[in-house]
């Protein structure tokens, strides 16, 4: 009673899962992933403990295929289960029960799996790989696996309705202060519009938790910082450097001052 794309970035750097389903919370029950080992997506009447099975069985060496035979092998509910898996390689593989509630059933290229149960039909996943195929490779993993979900969603999604949707992607020291490989988990749990809610939160992550890029960085000279250090002060904070605290920008303000992110400076000025 979803569907989901599990897939590689073209650059091998990144895996990650997206999700929506007419089911609370399906970030909490659908995805896994672990930078350098692979991906999964376990759904309809979901074993969730195929989760770490999985990963396990990638971690210790197994093709997805393979990683997926021995998840199926070893449980007596297979017929009613429905999992994407894509390895370290970006090598891909899908299962869809006999008994999940159709439309269902599922696709795989090289570097995906898409998969769905309970869907208006099967142009639900078609549309889902088109969006990947046709979509940029060089573009963050996080956006194309979005942007599959939206055409799903947009060719139907889940027969019963909306409620809710996640995504999360993995990359080696992608996450906060570079101290995991978490490089984005967002959840809206339950709204009426998930997806463009979970499109906004995205856009909040890239904003507050991803470093800027050097095109997207404005040189600060001496009369721009006491711009800077005169709003702030205006605002009732000690400094410059405080106000980016307080506002969570520390990823898009050098420490130094010697730059400031484009949007923070736009924001500054009240253009943003």
């Amino acid at each position: 009673m979803t569907f989901s794309i599990v897939a590689r970035s073209a650059d091998g750097d990144s895996w990650g899962v997206a999700v929506a389903s007419k089911f609370l919370a399906v970030g909490s029950a659908v995805p896994a992933a672990v930078a350098g080992v692979g991906a999964v997506a376990t759904q309809a009447d979901a074993n969730v403990a195929y989760k770490g099975l999985a990963l396990s069985h990638l971690d210790e060496g197994a093709t997805a295929p393979i990683a997926l035979q021995r998840l199926l092998e070893e449980d007596d509910g297979r017929a009613h289960r429905q999992v994407g898996v894509v390895d370290l390689d970006g090598t891909a593989a899908t299962h869809t029960g006999a008994e999940c509630i159709p439309w269902a059933g599922g696709l795989t290229g090289a570097g995906y799996a898409i998969q769905g149960n309970c869907l208006a039909g099967s142009e639900v996943v078609e549309a889902m790989e088109a969006a990947w195929l046709g979509s940029d490779p060089d573009t963050p993993l996080q956006d194309r696996l979005l942007a599959a979900l939206a055409a799903g969603d947009a060719s139907g999604g889940d027969r019963r309705g909306r409620q809710s949707a996640a995504i999360l992607v993995v990359r080696d020291g992608a996450g906060y202060g570079g101290l995991d490989d978490v490089a984005v988990d967002l959840r809206v749990d339950d709204h009426t519009a998930p997806i463009d809610e979970l499109t906004r939160l995205l856009d909040l992550h890239d904003l507050y938790l991803t470093a800027s890029a050097e095109h997207e960085q404005v040189a600060v000279d001496d009369t721009l910082r006491a711009e800077l250090e005169a709003f702030a002060t205006a605002a009732g904070h000690h400094d410059f450097r405080t106000w980016v605290g307080t506002e969570n920008y520390e990823m898009r303000v050098a420490a130094d001052l010697t730059w400031i992110d484009r949007r923070v400076l736009a924001i500054v000025r009240g253009d943003g």
